[in-house]
């Protein structure tokens, strides 16, 4: 099958390319995906998962990409849930081969069925995005209708998660990016827009919750913001600055069938709309990953009509 691999950790994403690599056997409680699209994560190549096993040893050449959605072609033993020949869409273990190629063997639990009036390419932007704006806002931010959300990079893929299922939710929602992301971010639903070039985060007032994806000075300036019993969520790694009387939470995304399954129904119902920047095609995928333009939205690769 055709794959795209890395070997070089310090190259990045420049080390890319496209080989021919064996298609994956099903191991115990796997399925093999024929993958339509695939959605990727720029630092996925900064991740130690990229390069290294649960044990820590050197696991290249690696496949990289973990959001995928495809169409089932083989079951492992004792695999339950899933058919043969069924649309799904999901997320693939980060210490296994990924999904920027023809085929991934990934455990059954880590997909949900995909609906067939949700195109492939839509249901591979979504897992990533919309599990970490959920579980984010509702399992570790135990967000409550009526409170503040504090969005930063509202118009970026999980920021527009972040604002829509919290505008749902029927929280009050302040976004933040540069200048040029105000209009988006304001379409994407967010009630207010904070420019962190030129604008005074401290002006915002007391907030809930800050869904943080920056870090740095952003997330301390942040931090002080928080009302007493608020919280700050981070994905950007170990929380450096916390709330003088809230809690402050880091985690990494994990799949979720039933989760996947509320997100993708929101996009059938039109009340969660994708953010998807580009579109390119396997064989231009490295092209598109070492572009010097800045992504606006996510880059789904498509690997088959």
């Amino acid at each position: 099958m055709k794959a795209i691999v890395v070997t070089d950790q310090a190259a990045g994403t420049a080390g890319m390319t496209l080989t021919e690599r064996p298609e994956p056997p099903a191991a115990i409680n796997d399925v093999i995906v024929r993958i339509h699209a695939s959605g990727f994560v720029p630092t996925e190549m900064e991740w130690p998962s990229t390069w290294t096993d649960r044990a820590g040893r050197d696991r290249t050449p690696s496949i990289p990409g973990h959001e995928l959605a495809g169409v089932v072609t083989a079951l492992g033993y004792g695999t339950t849930g899933l058919s043969v020949g069924q649309r799904v869409f999901g997320l693939a273990d980060w210490h296994r081969d990924g999904t920027l190629a023809e085929y991934v063997a990934i455990e059954a639990r880590n997909l949900a069925p995909l609906p067939g009036d949700v195109d492939f390419t839509a249901g591979a932007s979504l897992p990533i995005s919309g599990l970490t704006a959920w579980q984010g806002l509702f399992q570790h931010g135990h967000l409550q209708s009526g409170q503040t959300v504090l969005a930063h990079g509202a118009a970026g893929a999980v920021g527009t998660m972040v604002t829509q299922l919290a505008r749902e939710a029927g929280a009050y929602v302040i976004g933040t990016g540069r200048a040029a992301d105000r209009e988006k971010a304001l379409d994407f639903g967010a009630h207010e827009f904070i420019d962190l070039g030129s604008d005074a985060l401290e002006d915002v007032g007391g907030v809930d919750l800050v869904f943080d994806v920056i870090g740095g000075d952003v997330q301390r300036s942040s931090a002080a913001l928080i009302r007493s019993g608020g919280t700050l969520v981070s994905v950007v790694g170990p929380v450096e600055a916390r709330p003088a009387d809230g809690l402050a939470i880091d985690f990494v995304v994990e799949a979720d069938r039933t989760q996947l399954g509320e997100i993708v129904r929101r996009v059938r119902d039109g009340r969660l709309r994708t953010n998807i920047g580009t579109i390119a095609s396997l064989d231009d995928a490295v092209a598109t990953f070492n572009s010097t333009e800045r992504r606006k939205g996510k880059t789904v690769i498509h690997i088959r009509s």
